[in-house]
């Protein structure tokens, strides 16, 4: 697992300073100091750092082909590369290396971009730079596991692993992206392609570019595709979805340091370390948490004969290093799993240099109660799947009838399998249930916001283009492709590559693998969310592996004492410190935000989403507009745990 940094601005000159520059600012990424390396020419240049995973000795980069004529820089992992290394071999393609990079080099000259891409699993975001065609080419893999950012402006462009190195090229103007804060506000995570930063965008997963003459051309390879298999029988579809888990997790499992596994007591996680099976599993837990989730997890290890690792989190800890989450973030993601994950990550990094983890499972085998399981009342759930089952223009009529009527027990289950998932669905950003509040609808959002800051844009409008795509097929299936290519590919992922490599630590999600949503894609939906449950074929397969109740838990994430938090004094003072601060009173109505937290600590509202949402945005802010120098010397470092394996020559 590595970062990594390109540009191309005929108005630098010093090029390799400046490169070396933006690199220092992702060197947490890639510790590994003989690893590293840059290219330069009158064109480009082109930054590595490294984290060593495959061939530890020989993977430096960049890496050339045989004339020096083309290069390449690779964050990631490409699980098949060694029977694709063989065919290259056969073809006359000459390795200087063992790694996986080396595979994407000799496949561009082979197959080019585009058959490369076709061929190749796993998780990646990669630069070629062709000296010939004086053309860089880059790709980001299937579902945005690895980051990849682009800003081009004039004749300035530039692409890497984390905006916090654009920083560092004297052509690049920060700028907060003001369209941005309310689709924030209301996800908890920004939700548009162009980021928070103005004109720094997300590259889009499955695709690939080619950069030329100051002119990008993006090409997509590879997108969720739906073909539904109504012959087999349950029997069959768990075959399929264990056979296709296992081989997975098995491929995931290559490399030549040593693998572990996160652990909560959920099946997604539990299923991926059952068929795993490494010696070392991680798991945290908070002080004052709602729920134990270790001891749970623990019983699991213990009946396979794991190693267990724990951690156990308290609120002074967790609210001291919170800034510091935020700056790896880039953008802030108030999604509150961002703690637990940093201590999670934190533990496993003194153990392992690879961890698994179980994202993605849900998105690919519906998972989500939004999906439509709202209700455990048997007689709503019957009544309101007739409902869904009546023609297209009589559930528009009722709907539309229902929408409109006081709150009842059942409403919000007859009105989600009434109505089309285009006109209600808002990911997780709206929890149907009384007791979880929303995060900001768009007029909360706009109320909070100063005039400059507030526009028409609402959650539903974010994701109509994607609906469009996806509209003659099943409704569940969906809302499963918005999951996947909004809340799991710009919050999910994003901190789980952050949080992670912040700790130089690479963590691997078999479940995201285009063989494996090759087979969740393909399954009829009531096989995996029916009336007795979500996943349910998944659990089924899982169940292979697991003791039965283990395959039949709940979903709980992460869960975070956010709302107890703010209940107490010391955090909420803390909270109301930054609030009160007059830079803030720009971009916030600065008398409803201390209203909402004040009128939340005194239990008159359940507000804690909302001001989470707003205080992880204004630490954020902070950190990037206003001390962005200091922020750099105080976290602009690899973790103390790897700087004693740095320091002691035992960093692998």
């Amino acid at each position: 697992m590595c970062g990594i940094i390109a540009f191309s601005d005929p108005q630098v000159e010093h090029k390799e300073e400046t490169i070396n520059s933006m690199m220092k600012l992702i060197q947490h990424r890639g510790p590994n100091i003989d690893g590293r390396g840059h290219f330069t020419d009158d064109k480009v240049a082109m930054g590595f750092v490294r984290l060593s995973v495959i061939d530890l000795k020989s993977g430096a980069q960049p890496l050339y082909n045989e004339d020096n004529s083309i290069l390449v820089t690779f964050n990631g992992e490409i699980y098949n590369y060694q029977s694709l290394r063989a065919e290259l071999i056969a073809n006359g393609h000459d390795f200087k290396t063992q790694t996986d990079t080396e595979v994407l080099l000799h496949g561009y000259e082979e197959w080019g971009m585009a058959g490369t891409l076709n061929k190749i699993r796993g998780m990646f975001a990669y630069f070629i730079y062709d000296t010939n065609k004086q053309t860089m080419y880059g790709a980001r893999d299937f579902f945005g596991i690895k980051p990849l950012y682009y800003y081009q402006q004039g004749e300035t462009f530039i692409v890497g692993s984390e905006i916090k190195a654009f920083m560092r090229h004297p052509n690049f103007k920060m700028e907060l992206n003001k369209k941005a804060v309310k689709p924030y506000l209301m996800n908890q995570y920004n939700d548009l392609s162009e980021t928070l930063f103005k004109n720094v965008y997300r590259f889009p997963a499955g695709h690939w570019f080619e950069y030329h003459d100051n002119k990008l051309m993006t090409h997509k390879y590879w997108d969720a595709h739906y073909d539904i298999n109504d012959d087999r029988s349950e029997e069959e579809v768990i075959e399929d979805i264990d056979k296709a888990v296992t081989e997975s997790v098995g491929l995931h499992n290559i490399a030549d340091v040593k693998v572990g596994s996160f652990l909560s007591e959920g099946v997604d996680s539990s299923y991926v370390t059952s068929v795993l099976k490494p010696q070392e599993v991680f798991s945290v837990n908070f002080a004052n948490g709602p729920y134990d989730e270790a001891s749970v997890a623990k019983e699991l290890a213990d009946e396979n004969g794991l190693n267990f690792n724990v951690e156990t989190v308290d609120a002074k800890e967790a609210f001291n290093d919170f800034p510091e989450m935020q700056y790896h973030l880039d953008e802030p993601d108030a999604n509150p799993s961002v703690v637990p994950l940093w201590y999670l990550c934190r533990l496993a990094r003194r153990k392992v240099t690879v961890a698994l983890s179980g994202e993605g499972a849900d998105e690919l085998f519906a998972g989500y109660v939004n999906y439509g399981l709202h209700s455990n009342n048997d007689k709503i759930k019957a009544f309101a799947n007739k409902l869904h089952h009546m023609s297209d223009s009589k559930r528009q009529k009722v709907a539309k009838l229902i929408k409109k009527m006081p709150n009842f027990p059942g409403k919000t289950q007859m009105y989600t399998l009434a109505a089309k998932p285009k006109d209600f669905y808002q990911g997780e950003s709206w929890i149907y249930d009384p007791a979880q509040p929303a995060i900001f609808t768009d007029e909360q959002a706009n109320r909070v916001l100063q005039g400059n800051y507030q526009n028409n844009l609402t959650i539903s409008s974010i994701y109509q283009d994607d609906f469009e795509k996806v509209k003659d097929i099943d409704e569940v299936k969906q809302m499963q492709y918005i999951d996947l290519h909004h809340f799991m590919f710009s919050d999910i992922l994003q901190k789980a590559d952050k949080i992670s490599m912040a700790h130089s630590l690479e963590l691997r999600v078999p479940f995201l693998d285009r063989e494996v949503a090759k087979v969740a894609n393909n399954i009829p939906t009531k096989m995996l969310l029916n009336e007795h449950g979500s996943k349910q074929a998944f659990r089924k397969a899982a169940s292979k592996h697991l003791p039965e109740d283990f395959a039949k838990r709940p979903k709980l994430g992460f869960p975070v004492p956010v709302k107890a938090w703010l209940e107490e004094e010391e955090y909420c003072d803390q909270v109301r410190d930054l609030f009160e601060e007059s830079w803030v009173n720009e971009i916030f109505n600065q008398r409803q935000i201390l209203r909402l937290l004040q009128d939340n600590y005194d239990g008159k509202i359940n507000g804690r989403r909302q001001i989470w949402t707003i205080y992880t945005f204004l630490v954020w802010y902070k950190l990037f507009f206003i001390d962005f120098d200091k922020t750099v010397e105080k976290y602009g470092h690899v973790q103390p745990e790897v700087k004693a394996l740095m320091d002691s020559g035992k960093l692998v």
